[in-house]
């Protein structure tokens, strides 16, 4: 049985058993019509949640997963990547990627790019404590569309990643199970459907305050059958707030309550502080969460049970 740290197992079960009408119709159960999300640009902006979907954005991003970037760094080439091309088994040979250390891929959020903050400070993170490939998926092209039209083509990105992860097993013989994918916000649904391609069969799959406005009975969104582990770190999880405010993974951790975050006065900043604190634990690997046995527990920020560290690099981690 999956063990839960703050929600009942079977508050995620009844989650996933709500479909959606068809694969492009979003349901913003919970949220109000126009609310603020804010994008890789530090900026919130209005969104309108019953916007129409770019179905012709969606069906060209299906059909070429390309127009994704996946960008290489290793402690050769630590700060200037190297583009990995999928299908393409010369841009691997020619790389710098080691199949013989494990392979970490971080996905940014909504309006963001690989330039985004979350992606130098977790791959500095991983690249300082221990040898690895880090690669930095850039799927600018759909991030930066409307809002609707970015959630309802997760799902084909995801898949994408999955398919050239698949790619990278067959050409170099990196195995899943030492491949841990991360993923911020919208990132964090996409790096769940990427391991769902997989048959969750990659070692990790850790979802950095999955996104909330057009989630909450979404059928694609992360699952705890995702990876061999998964995790969600959840910072911004009020009912209606940026992160999703239920278990959604093996193990859920929500520091300080999981709703708002110490030092911070806006929703955007409990929502960043998810990748803040993930990036940290990898060099440190020292937050420690107790295991909750009710939802009360969780709001009060007052759990007690058994603990378990949040966070860090550990491809064997189980809770």
């Amino acid at each position: 049985m999956k063990t839960f740290f703050v929600i009942f197992c079977a508050t995620v079960l009844t989650a996933f058993a709500v479909p959606l009408k068809d694969d492009f119709e979003l349901d913003h159960t919970g949220y109000p019509r126009f609310v603020e999300i804010p994008g890789g640009d530090g900026n919130m902006h209005l969104v309108d949640l019953e916007e129409p979907v770019d179905y012709q954005l969606l069906e060209d991003v299906a059909r070429n997963p390309n127009n994704n970037k996946y960008l290489l760094f290793t402690r050769k080439n630590p700060r200037n990547s190297q583009n990995l091309v999928m299908n393409d088994a010369n841009s691997i040979s020619r790389s710098n990627f080691n199949p013989n250390v494990p392979t970490v891929v971080v996905a940014h959020g909504w309006l963001s790019n690989q330039n985004t903050d979350i992606n130098p400070t977790i791959r500095n993170a991983f690249l300082g404590k221990s040898d690895v490939n880090v690669i930095v998926l850039d799927w600018r092209r759909l991030a930066i569309s409307t809002y609707p039209t970015a959630v309802a083509g997760v799902p084909d990105v995801g898949k994408g990643l999955g398919r050239f992860l698949n790619f990278l097993n067959r050409v170099t013989g990196a195995p899943f199970n030492r491949m841990h994918l991360i993923g911020f916000s919208l990132g964090a649904h996409l790096v769940g459907n990427a391991g769902r391609e997989l048959g969750g069969r990659v070692a990790r799959v850790t979802g950095l305050d999955p996104a909330g406005p057009l989630w909450n009975v979404n059928r694609n969104r992360f699952r705890p059958s995702d990876g061999v582990y998964t995790e969600a770190i959840h910072t911004d999880g009020s009912a209606v707030g940026l992160g999703i405010g239920s278990a959604v993974a093996d193990v859920d951790f929500f520091p300080n309550g999981g709703k708002t975050q110490p030092g911070c006065i806006t929703p955007l900043c409990n929502h960043n502080r998810a990748w803040e604190l993930f990036a940290s634990t990898v060099t440190r690997n020292h937050l420690v969460g107790r295991r909750c046995s009710n939802t009360s527990q969780v709001n009060n920020d007052r759990c007690s049970g058994s603990s378990l560290n949040m966070g860090n690099d550990d491809l064997n981690k189980r809770g």
